[in-house]
């Protein structure tokens, strides 16, 4: 007997946008900066896609909220621990397959620099971040 996995379905959650303090300089973990976030999100939906049932799919007001939180709250040196720990925590929610997470810092502290920097990671649950 094998057993199949389904095809999975994705929620996709774009410009989730706070100021936090991650950095590497002082100055960041001090003053703050802008980051935004968008996730992908794969999950089955076929349950809610037949039932229309909020309970059996993901609430993405928790995910915004959640996501916001640790923008706001987290003090890391990297904006790579700081991504990892965005899809541990969405990664949590437990419909939640895998996790696509692009992190920006709007306005990097670079010299002579306007653009942005962006990480991103896509984690399947139960691999680690």
């Amino acid at each position: 007997m094998t057993s199949t996995t389904p095809d999975l379905d994705a929620i996709q959650i774009s410009g989730i946008r706070c100021y936090g303090y991650t950095g590497y300089f002082p100055e960041e973990q001090v003053l703050g900066q802008w980051f935004e976030v968008d996730l992908t999100i794969w999950m089955d939906l076929s349950v809610t896609g037949s039932d229309d049932q909020l309970e059996n799919t993901l609430n993405y007001a928790d995910v915004v909220e959640r996501v916001t939180n640790l923008l706001e709250t987290s003090r890391f040196k990297t904006i790579e621990k700081l991504n990892a720990v965005i899809i541990e925590a969405v990664l949590a929610f437990d419909p939640v397959q895998k996790v696509h997470s692009h992190l920006v810092k709007v306005s990097p502290p670079i010299p002579r620099f306007q653009g942005r920097i962006a990480i991103a990671m896509t984690r399947t649950k139960g691999e680690p971040a």
